[in-house]
């Protein structure tokens, strides 16, 4: 039997779509049937320019033949083999490269299936943490508004988007949050960094002191964060947080699932932004996608911690059965080979300024009311069209787009930018010019809106 996986199913009732209005989608499917490079082909047989990886996920490009050759290599020889108290070479080869990668205080890493994982094996590696030298009373968790870190319970709890758990009705206890740094009225139109905000990371002591400072077990942000519509770190803001943790015991958890592996044009944020965490929490572009995998690193003061007590006891009570799946962990050595060989890291730093200055030309279209970049991330805030329906100009943009070759991804006012780390200065143009047409045909009036 062959099988041939671009056929279109006539089928669209039973799937349950992750974060899709699913009435919407279903009535008029965007449908992807295979992809190369920057493209997409969709299943009328038109190429799509990818300015999003995928997921933030494809930073070498789609369907790259040294991580298909890993993969291959591997599902020949080893489908699966527990990692509980058993082994695989993969698996170990896959660490070592990975820590190898990363900046030099992080020597361990522990594998997941996602990032939502990967965040909250992060959360109880810190509660544990804490217990085993003696400070189990640290078990308070500090997040930060606006901050998206997945959606397991840990994960929706520290973070700082309403509608992530608003459905559910609760979170975990003992969780607290510090204000986010966006700041229309001294920010907007920010290159990069902006100038204006570092102060904000002191507003984490006033958090501190209304817990206790001996209760605070680890705080988490994302460096740059992501979903909730590309916000960059003032000057300075990362570096104050850094202190104010070292000052007070308490661990700092960078989550990079979005940051790391070349979209800040480093393997890890940590460099560009010369702060280092306790832990860093990655996932998406560390097997570009092509399988499902979250990693959280952390150094090796956090691991020596835990190996106490008799040698035959487990020393974390935590795992998933796919933890270091044979495959994944293929994909992510492949991954590794991809971006030395390409020399990904080379040409992203090479195009991140052709980025930004591309990105911030849409200052002037229509509805545009801020524009923010760190890296080769950026997003393209627009003025809201109503209390009923704020993401109608949005929606409108992003189906717009596809249908004239383009994906992105929006989420609530903002257009977000996060194209594949291969991406050259003439499909930047490309990318960018598309919107700006898009935007002016919607001010126009020429594109009527996408209803839900």
């Amino acid at each position: 039997m062959s099988y041939d996986f671009t056929k279109t199913s006539p089928a669209h009732e039973q799937f349950w779509m992750p974060f899709t209005p699913q009435r919407l989608f279903k009535s008029n499917p965007r449908m992807m049937v295979s992809a190369d490079g920057m493209y997409y082909t969709d299943q009328d047989g038109k190429k799509i320019l990818d300015g999003i990886a995928g997921l933030w996920c494809t930073n070498a490009g789609h369907n790259h033949p040294k991580i298909k050759e890993a993969m291959k290599a591997q599902i020949d020889t080893l489908d699966y083999a527990p990692n509980f108290q058993y082994g695989h070479p993969t698996a170990f080869e896959a660490a070592k490269r990975l820590t190898d990668a990363m900046p030099d205080p992080f020597t361990h890493v522990f594998f997941s299936n996602s990032g939502s994982e990967a965040v909250d094996t992060a959360l109880k590696i810190a509660l544990g943490y804490q217990r085993a030298k003696g400070d189990g009373q640290r078990r308070v968790l500090i997040g930060r508004e606006r901050g998206y870190h997945g959606v397991g319970f840990g994960g929706i709890s520290v973070g700082g988007i309403p509608y992530t758990c608003a459905y559910f009705g609760q979170r975990l206890p003992d969780i607290d949050h510090i204000v986010h740094t966006w700041d229309l009225e001294h920010n907007a139109f920010s290159k990069g960094e902006p100038e204006w905000g570092a102060h904000l990371a002191d507003d984490l002591l006033n958090t501190i002191y209304l817990n206790d400072p001996s209760n605070i077990a680890a705080v988490i942000i994302e460096p740059v964060a992501g979903s909730t519509g590309i916000l960059p770190p003032p000057k300075g803001y990362l570096k104050r947080i850094r202190e104010i943790c070292d000052e007070y015991g308490i661990l700092l958890i960078f989550d990079e699932v979005v940051t790391a592996f070349g979209r800040m044009g480093e393997m890890s944020s940590t460099t560009y932004f010369d702060v280092m965490p306790d832990i860093i929490v990655s996932a998406k572009g560390l097997t570009n996608g092509a399988v499902p995998m979250g990693a959280t690193f952390v150094t090796s003061d956090i691991y020596d911690t835990f190996m106490n007590g008799p040698r035959e006891i487990i020393e974390l009570m935590h795992g998933y059965t796919y933890s270091g799946h044979p495959l994944a962990c293929a994909a992510a050595i492949g991954t590794l080979d991809a971006f030395e060989e390409d020399n990904i890291l080379e040409n992203a730093r090479k195009m991140m300024p052709i980025f930004e200055e591309a990105v911030h030309s849409l200052k002037d279209k229509p509805y545009v009311m801020d524009i923010r970049n760190c890296g080769m991330i950026a997003g393209v805030q627009l003025e809201n069209y109503s209390d009923d329906d704020p993401m109608l100009r949005t929606r409108t943009a992003s189906y717009e787009l596809f249908n004239r070759g383009a994906v992105i991804r929006y989420s609530g006012p903002t257009m977000q930018l996060s194209p594949s780390l291969t991406i050259n200065e003439k499909e930047i143009d490309q990318l960018v010019t598309m919107l700006g047409d898009v935007l002016d045909d919607i001010g126009s009036g020429k594109v009527a809106g996408v209803l839900a």
